[in-house]
């Protein structure tokens, strides 16, 4: 563990340079993950979460998804309140426990708000997985689809650097 965090805080250090275009905050929801999105190509960014997942029947599970998200559109609903946006996504999702492990592929729709005034994000997404589940042990295995996969919503607060 304290190999991760010195890993996580070197990234940071070094992503200074960077800065304008990273954003970092936790989600929570269907688990709690913490989550960075570096912007790349104007509007268009990748999107890595990393942490804990309990949507498989009550378990808590590791869990890591990998993004890559598009800016659809933006909105000005509220104006003096900050900005609303839309972005859709793809990528890959793993995780598991002992004796079980699960990976698909994972869409993402997201609504948020970049507020006014401060350099904060808050935005409800929906990130349905589809693949299979594994459960193995004992010298047997046994796959099946992974229904709780379309369970995962989660709220996002993000930092912008």
């Amino acid at each position: 563990m304290k190999k991760f965090l010195l890993s996580l805080v070197a990234v940071l250090c070094v992503s200074g340079a960077f800065a304008q275009d990273w954003k970092v905050g936790g989600r929570i929801g269907s688990g709690f993950q913490a989550d960075a999105q570096y912007a790349y190509n104007g509007s268009d960014y990748l999107e890595a979460r990393f942490g804990a997942s309990w949507i498989d029947h009550g378990t808590v599970t590791a869990d890591f998804t990998i993004l890559h998200n598009w800016h659809i559109l933006d909105m000005d609903w509220t104006p003096s309140a900050g900005k609303w946006f839309f972005d859709a996504g793809v990528g890959l999702n793993v995780g598991g426990r002992e004796h079980y492990a699960y990976v698909g592929v994972v869409g993402m729709a997201r609504l948020g708000i970049e507020f006014s005034g401060a350099p904060v994000s808050l935005s409800l997404d929906y990130s349905p997985v589809i693949g299979p589940g594994i459960a193995y042990g004992g010298g047997t295995s046994h796959a099946a689809f992974r229904e709780m996969g379309f369970a995962n919503v989660g709220i996002t607060c993000t930092y912008n650097f």
